[in-house]
């Protein structure tokens, strides 16, 4: 029976089996039924797109994040970059390591706080602006072929919402 104003309980997949699991655990979760597979193997497939398109730049898909939360905002932390593109630290300080090689980004030490080090793209870094973001809207078109606008936004709206409740797990944040 459901209450007035309260939704019925999604039925699970025909390719998901029912279990005695204790807390109704499924039996078997094929890869094909589940959400966190399917959205890894589509991160993957972007990924690989885009990585043959900005390679040829001398940019890999690990820079590609940073270089573009800095085309954003220019100058933040070393550690807002880190939370931004949700890397851990000793990650962010390989790849900026790299980037200062290649002459995209420098890090400069706080002058108000020397224990914070400001990274800023160099002008090469804003540059690469103009030539390696109509490369990601080319991978975005093409995955979208045969998607209506109406769906892209219905999925950003359920991928936000699956983000948010992976962000709020206790198992994760030791709550």
């Amino acid at each position: 029976m459901v209450r007035a104003g309260s939704r019925p309980a999604r039925a699970m997949p025909a390719e998901i089996e029912s279990g005695d699991r204790a807390g109704g655990a499924p039996a078997s979760l094929p890869p094909g039924a589940s959400v966190g597979y399917l959205v890894r193997e589509t991160h993957r497939a972007f990924s690989r797109s885009l990585q043959a398109r900005i390679g040829p730049h001398g940019v890999n898909i690990g820079m590609w994040f940073f270089i573009r939360a800095l085309w954003e905002e220019d100058g933040i932390s070393q550690r807002e970059l880190s939370q931004r593109v949700r890397m851990m630290e000793p990650t962010t300080v390989t790849a900026l390591r790299n980037m200062e090689k290649r002459g995209i980004v420098r890090r400069v030490r706080n002058t108000a706080d020397r224990r914070v080090i400001n990274v800023y793209l160099t002008p090469y870094g804003r540059e690469l602006e103009r030539t390696l973001l109509p490369q990601a809207a080319s991978v975005n078109a093409l995955a979208g072929q045969g998607v209506s606008d109406a769906e892209v936004e219905t999925l950003r709206t359920i991928l936000n919402k699956i983000r948010g409740n992976l962000d709020g797990d206790e198992a994760v944040s030791g709550g």
